[in-house]
């Protein structure tokens, strides 16, 4: 069943030109040089200091650390990290789309 539906998603992402990250959940996280960062497709913050933040996603976890990190907004799917950022580690699941 799981063959089908990865069949089915890649179908329609060529098909209707539908980005992999609304397709398959993942999550899109957009870097301004070292100061802001914006994740989108998150399930929650699971840590939080001004020196790591984790973030649930639907696959796995994200980690972020730095120095003076703050949370400047966060909505239900959607966070924006200001501060110092020094290191980005994702930690998804083995399964690829």
């Amino acid at each position: 069943m799981a063959g089908i539906s990865r069949r089915l998603r890649k179908w329609t992402n060529e098909m209707l030109d539908v980005p992999q990250d609304v397709l398959f959940d993942l999550p899109r996280i957009t870097m301004v040089g070292n100061k802001e960062l914006y994740i989108e497709n998150h399930r929650g913050v699971r840590h939080f200091s001004p020196d790591k933040m984790v973030l649930s996603l639907s696959q796995g976890l994200l980690e972020i650390e730095g120095s003076g990190l703050m949370i400047r907004s966060i909505l239900p799917e959607e966070v924006m990290i200001e501060g110092s950022v020094t290191n980005i580690k994702y930690t998804g699941t083995e399964e690829s789309p």
